[in-house]
């Protein structure tokens, strides 16, 4: 039996565009017959290199108030809550180490959801450790087990090599949507695309 096309998908608990992608990747991929990886990552060590020390929607102003324009008007079209977090962008790093202990368990979408459901549906703090209890919670998962897994070496390793593997990739920015054959769609309105090229 043939194996199922895979796609790997990077993202940043930060990212206002990964948060559609987030809610939406599932069902989109499961009528696709298309296996996701969920490939939790930095974006500030890759926007560092790049010589930002920001959210580019922060040092562009005229950028950022056309993404959050942006993203009222396709939260609207996907039937998402919207609500800015402060400050944004939000320290993600906690929330990337927890996704990533979860992986081999299989909870990571759960958490993954939850958390940004809490960040920008809610706009709630994922930088406060009692928010990302109260994911890990909604996801089903021993929190406190969860919690102390993820700040492990062995986490904190492997959270370091995957950012390094994304700005390998040539990954700049998230989300971002790597097919078995290296192409790479960037942003939530490459999803559909990245689903269907890894179907032909």
């Amino acid at each position: 039996m043939p194996s199922r096309p895979s796609l790997d998908f990077w993202f940043d608990f930060a990212s206002t565009y990964s948060y559609l992608s987030v809610m939406r990747i599932e069902p989109l991929a499961a009528d696709a017959g298309v296996l996701i990886r969920w490939r939790p990552f930095l974006l500030g060590p890759i926007f560092a290199a790049q010589g930002w020390n920001n959210s580019p929607f922060n040092l562009f102003p005229a950028k950022g108030r056309y993404m959050w324009r942006d993203m009222e008007r396709r939260c609207q079209k996907y039937g998402l809550p919207l609500k800015r977090p402060a400050p944004f962008p939000q320290n993600s790093l906690s929330c990337a180490r927890v996704a990533l202990a979860g992986r081999d368990a299989g909870w990571t979408p759960s958490f993954t959801k939850a958390c940004f459901h809490l960040g920008f549906g809610e706009g709630r703090s994922i930088q406060d450790e009692a928010v990302i209890v109260e994911a890990l919670r909604a996801a089903n998962v021993d929190a406190q087990a969860a919690l102390s897994q993820s700040k492990s070496e062995d986490i904190k390793g492997r959270l370091k090599a995957e950012t390094e593997l994304a700005k390998s990739l040539g990954i700049f920015g998230a989300p971002a949507f790597v097919t078995q054959d290296g192409e790479i769609f960037w942003g939530d309105d490459r999803l559909e695309d990245a689903i269907e090229w890894v179907r032909q």
